[in-house]
């Protein structure tokens, strides 16, 4: 049944190629994504926009929580170890 079912597959496989590719990129980007060391550096690019007055204080709150709500999940992930690198 392997051999039959491979060769009668085959047509597929540039499809399972692709998938594979796309959930290569989804999981690396996630990674990044929640990367602790990313969302700090994130954070402290946010606060110098703030002080350089670049955005409002309204927007620094919003975009501040969104960036700690990360930090939360990612610290929930374990998806690194903070020094840019998983664990």
């Amino acid at each position: 049944m392997g051999l039959i079912s491979e060769v009668l597959l085959l047509p597929f496989a540039p499809v399972r190629g692709s998938a594979w590719a796309i959930k290569q990129v989804v999981q690396e980007a996630e990674r990044i994504y929640y990367d602790p060391a990313t969302i700090r550096a994130e954070l402290a690019r946010l606060e110098e926009q703030l002080e350089a007055g670049e955005i409002t204080e309204e927007e620094f709150d919003r975009q501040e929580d969104e960036l700690l709500d990360r930090l939360e999940t990612a610290s929930r992930r374990g998806a690194g170890t903070g020094d840019g690198t998983t664990q």
